[in-house]
């Protein structure tokens, strides 16, 4: 059975936030709210909870994870960020973006992309997501919480926590946060590259 936490949308309670920060180191997978959509997360080293994720969501080896980050200078622990894309970043995030970038050697290797070697990176603007990661101190690895077969996230925390009870440690109430998915930007090479239109605006990356 999961733990249910409902936790303060604005003003995130710090033992609450804490308690779900350990659920996480102790190779928990946790579904929490971010500012596009409720995600299903996990700690950055942990195969197994990574694998717990793969399974509910029915993903393959294939499907690229996110690095949920704290802030831009998380970023470039993990990412090669050049200044034309430090640009970018500082004036979108936090916000609802996935930005693909060329992996830095702390990413592992099962994150990457095999042949480009990226990964997809973002900062959430939501309170409760900059607590959690502020008490973990590094990242979530990270992934939308679609149901197989569904067009849309899941919405409702009890609706998520009726669905999954028995497949995740912790679900996380941070009220609706919404089912519009992230604007994704690829800015591994000169170009910058929208290839998914979601709720960040897109035209700065547009020449």
């Amino acid at each position: 059975m999961s733990q249910f936490f409902q936790i303060h949308s604005e003003t995130p309670q710090t033992r609450l936030v804490r308690q779900a920060a350990d659920i996480v180191r102790g190779g928990g997978v946790v579904v929490y709210p971010t500012d596009s959509a409720y995600a299903l997360g996990c700690h950055i080293g942990d195969k197994m909870a990574l694998d717990r994720i793969r399974r509910i969501r029915k993903l393959d080896d294939k499907h690229n994870f996110t690095l949920v980050c704290r802030d831009l200078s998380e970023i470039a622990t993990y990412a090669k960020v050049d200044n034309a894309a430090y640009r970018l970043l500082r004036q979108t995030t936090p916000g609802p973006y996935t930005f693909i970038l060329k992996a830095t050697s702390e990413v592992p290797k099962r994150l990457m992309h095999p042949k480009r070697k990226t990964v997809g990176i973002r900062v959430p603007e939501n309170a409760i997501a900059a607590a959690l990661l502020a008490d973990l101190g590094e990242p979530l690895m990270s992934v939308t919480l679609i149901m197989p077969g569904d067009e849309y996230p899941l919405v409702d925390p009890y609706d998520i926590r009726q669905s999954l009870e028995h497949e995740v440690d912790l679900v996380i109430d941070g009220g609706y946060c919404g089912m519009e998915p992230t604007t994704v930007v690829d800015l591994a090479d000169e170009v910058p590259t929208v290839l998914r239109q979601g709720k960040g605006e897109s035209a700065q990356f547009t020449l």
